[in-house]
């Protein structure tokens, strides 16, 4: 598995190393110590301006990811091959292709097909691989400067809100190390809670952005389906699957930006207002919209100044969901533990999220990262997976059941409050090269420290080891 890890291919768009032949600057230029794909004040200035810094080159570079997960308790469980599959076991996670870089003087692109070996899995087992397109994002831009003004102009057609956003604070790239699709992976830190915007990628978008000397930075848009030549971004994506939205939907950031010295600072803000088809293959019937509205505050600090690398992160983000009217207000199959009924569904779920994380590189090789996260948000009978059966007042997760409940992934108390915590270790032996250990602990999960499924799995039970080598070229 090393050897073919030394010889393949990062995952992020300011990772890839066709970047790093087309400016001819070592990774530490673009990323914090060398730590993709956490991004230099270079960094961010090299993606603003279309990634057309450097010359033109070979546009195409790879990635792979090898992973080991190990769940802290897999005995709750009626079938632990299934719900922790591959646990404990090295496999090859997932790999990517990229193609991208300077196209003309003022226009640029990054394109990521990603192939996911354990994308599905039948119920003899089996898994099956599913390649698709990952996150795209083709820019023009402008730099314009003199002694009175430093301004950046540009225009992103892509297919994921915040993918062109330069601070590894946004939604779409503050989780980066790519997750593992099998049930050993569940609860690793990529899997835990992370802001992000309902609509999701797969989707279609054009933002425009300015950057004023080097100090405040605005990006407007609106994102609706990928549809006609712009389907490419929901390429390999089965109908099923993919986001519909209702018309165009806005997107907004803003944030300030200070650098002095080895120091810079970043607070801002952003969101996007979604309105989401229940069903994507039906979108004859606009009372079957979810209706999203998100938003967060987040600042980033760093100190640059070799041989140490310092990243501080923190985010804030919101999120309120108002359910189509069909699904407000129902009835749960559980009762309570007397056989009276449950509160039914609400129309409205609200979501808070809390992430932050400190991370510290030396010498470009080595170092390590502390995350927290806390998730809160209101009670909903709908979100209750677990629950007494009506007919016999018991949980249970027979599937002859009236009301049959889910072991280790269920929910008994229809909140959605998780808490925990991510420790990291990693050692960077070469470039292109990234080996990893992250461990992560659960003090809550699904609304409780404990007995949070009904069957006596704990929130600590779900304490995950991940290990990782994860290599570019």
């Amino acid at each position: 598995m090393l050897a073919l890890l030394m010889v393949a291919w990062p995952h992020l768009s300011s990772a890839i190393p066709l970047f790093n032949r087309q400016t001819g600057q070592n990774c530490m230029a673009c990323h914090a110590g060398g730590q993709f794909p956490e991004l230099t004040p270079y960094g961010r200035l090299f993606k603003m301006t279309g990634y057309t810094l450097g010359e033109r080159t070979v546009p195409v570079s790879a990635m792979v990811l090898g992973s080991l997960s190990k769940v802290a308790n897999t005995s709750k469980s009626d079938d632990p091959a299934a719900d922790f599959a591959k646990n404990d076991r090295l496999i090859a996670s997932t790999a990517s292709l990229f193609v991208g870089g300077k196209i003309t003087d003022n226009l640029g692109a990054f394109a990521q097909i990603t192939h996911d070996p354990y994308a599905a899995q039948s119920d003899n087992g089996s898994f099956h691989g599913r390649t698709q397109a990952d996150n795209m994002d083709l820019r023009w831009a402008d730099r314009f400067i003199d002694e009175h003004r430093d301004l950046i102009v540009g225009l992103s057609l892509n297919n994921n809100p915040s993918v062109a956003d330069p601070w590894n604070t946004a939604p779409a790239w503050m989780q980066y190390v790519p997750v593992p699709s099998p049930g050993s992976s569940q609860f690793i830190d990529g899997a835990a809670p992370y802001p992000g915007y309902a609509a999701g990628g797969n989707i279609a978008g054009l933002t425009g952005y300015a950057f004023w000397n080097r100090s405040l930075y605005a990006e407007l848009g609106a994102y609706g389906s990928s549809r006609g030549a712009l389907h490419v971004f929901s390429a390999g994506v089965a109908a099923a699957d993919q986001t519909r939205l209702h018309g165009l939907n806005p997107y907004w950031r803003l944030a300030w930006n200070r650098e002095w010295g080895a120091h810079s600072l970043m607070l801002g803000t952003g969101g996007m207002v979604a309105r989401v088809y229940d069903d994507p293959l039906d979108t004859s019937d606009n009372s079957t919209l979810h209706r999203f509205q998100d938003w967060n505050i987040d600042a980033q600090y760093q100190y640059l100044l070799d041989p140490h690398a310092v990243t501080a992160q923190l985010v804030f983000a919101q999120q309120r969901h108002h359910l189509p009217g069909f699904l407000a207000g129902q009835a749960s199959g559980f009762v309570n533990a007397s056989g009276q009924p449950l509160a039914p569904s609400s129309s409205t779920d609200t979501t808070q999220l809390v992430r932050a994380k400190l991370s510290y590189v030396y010498q470009a090789r080595y170092g390590g990262s502390l995350g927290l996260f806390s998730l809160t948000g209101n009670t909903d009978t709908a979100n209750q997976s677990s629950g007494f059966d009506p007919a016999t007042l018991t949980i249970t997760s027979d599937p002859a059941a009236q009301a049959p409940s889910t072991r280790v992934s269920g929910n008994l108390s229809g909140n959605p409050g998780t808490r925990g915590w991510t420790v990291e270790a990693f050692w960077m032996p070469l470039q292109y090269l990234r080996v990893g250990a992250q461990y992560t602990g659960y003090a809550r999960f699904n609304g409780a420290a404990s007995n949070y499924d009904g069957f006596g799995r704990n929130a600590r039970d779900n304490n995950s080891l991940f290990l990782y080598v994860w290599a570019a070229y």
